[in-house]
């Protein structure tokens, strides 16, 4: 019987590179709903293609455009926009995978649905669990769902440790994740004022969107891995330590009790962990290339540096501060994001706003999602004061 997926954020690449590799093997999946922010044209394609129930994007007046063509196509997609339309693909009761691909804060509801509803969850979406902490994970235990992740990184760590999650505390050391470094890894620190945000949007092996892409140059997209590996794996913040591999063929390590090391390699292709998650515990073709060892000069790793990526200490600091405080700097960093990539504030102001923003908003006793999503909002609001401070 074919796995019936929901592609949440289907045009984000992500999304595109899901799709992929779902058309490559049309006797395991069909496509159930998918959805989009603004991309109509996009959704419309895929809509075509792959034929889903249902089609969700964010806004009315999106969902409208998109519903006059399917219905120019004479396509039977149903076209969503409510608030909750989100939750409903994800939790539907003929639905047996959700890929989460949604970036940001915003993916959190879908996720929690899918969990407490017992789907196969596919996390491309970090911010769930940096955001959704403990609180998103008892909903994955309560609803007995399957959590696998997608980034490459934990994919990776998923991949080099034990079957049974029992004998994790165990035998394991610790988890290394391994970061590119990004675009700026070697330029002239007092340069990093003038980055634009096409230059940090520029990652030198990876396709990735804007928002992520401009995470990556400031590894706060390592901050936040840190932070969902802590929930993932169940490790003290102490067992998880990062290292720079600019060539990004070593996606991540385990460090057993023995010192022995187990790693995952191979090209820096999201169609791997996304195969490896849809098709779990079989492997499948990705449409990825392998490796060629023969062509391989060399493997580099280095230790971070602090002075030039400040935000990547926040993660160990968060982690072992009040529960939500990963809530507060993941929505202090969109925010500053979006600012930079606005061109509102400058890139070196990014980790300003983050660090002001911990400074100014503290996470209270968090009972749930309500509690959850009420500081995240506390939380944009300050990180919005002070970057038009900045702005000023």
């Amino acid at each position: 019987m074919k796995q019936r997926v929901t592609v949440l954020g289907s045009t984000g690449s992500i999304g595109v590179n899901t799709l992929d590799v779902m058309a490559r093997h049309p006797d395991r999946f069909e496509v159930f709903a998918l959805s989009a922010a603004t991309q109509v044209d996009t959704l419309l394609a895929q809509c075509v293609r792959f034929q889903p129930r249902y089609a969700v994007m964010v806004s009315e007046s999106h969902a409208r455009l998109l519903a006059e063509k399917i219905k120019a196509n004479q396509l039977a997609v149903e076209v969503l926009w409510a608030p909750d339309a989100l939750e409903m693909i994800a939790s539907h009761e003929q639905v047996d995978t959700v890929m989460a691909a949604i970036v940001g804060a915003a993916g959190l509801a879908p996720c929690m649905a899918a969990a407490r509803t017992g789907k196969r969850l596919l996390l491309a979406n970090k911010e769930a669990l940096v955001v959704g902490g403990d609180v998103f994970m008892q909903a994955v235990q309560q609803g007995g769902a399957q959590l696998l992740p997608i980034d490459s990184e934990h994919s990776a760590v998923f991949q080099s440790l034990p079957e049974d999650p029992a004998t994790w505390a165990q035998r394991v050391e610790k988890i290394i994740l391994t970061a590119s470094g990004g675009p700026f890894r070697t330029r002239d620190l007092a340069s990093l004022r003038q980055v634009t945000p096409d230059e940090a949007c520029a990652h030198p092996n990876w396709v990735m969107g804007r928002k992520i892409s401009v995470d990556s140059a400031t590894m706060m997209n390592k901050a936040l891995e840190v932070i969902e590996a802590k929930y993932l794996f169940g490790l003290a913040p102490g067992q998880i330590e990062v290292v720079i591999h600019p060539q990004s063929i070593i996606h991540s390590m385990v460090q057993y009790r023995d010192a022995s090391v187990v790693a995952q390699l191979g090209t820096p292709d999201m169609r791997v962990p996304i195969a490896y998650g849809l098709a779990w515990p079989d492997r499948i073709a990705s449409g990825a290339k392998a490796l060629d060892f023969r062509a391989l000069a060399t493997m580099t790793f280095e230790v971070p540096d602090y002075q030039r990526f400040p935000g990547l200490a926040l993660a160990w600091e968060v982690l072992g501060a009040p529960m939500g405080t990963t809530a507060v700097l993941n929505a202090a960093n969109e925010v500053a994001v979006a600012a930079f990539l606005e061109k509102r504030i400058r890139f070196d102001q990014i980790h300003d706003v983050n660090r002001a923003t911990l400074d100014t908003v503290t996470a209270s006793e968090v009972g749930g999602i309500g509690d959850l999503l009420a500081l995240d909002a506390q939380a944009r609001d300050a990180a919005g004061r002070i970057t038009r401070h900045l702005d000023a």
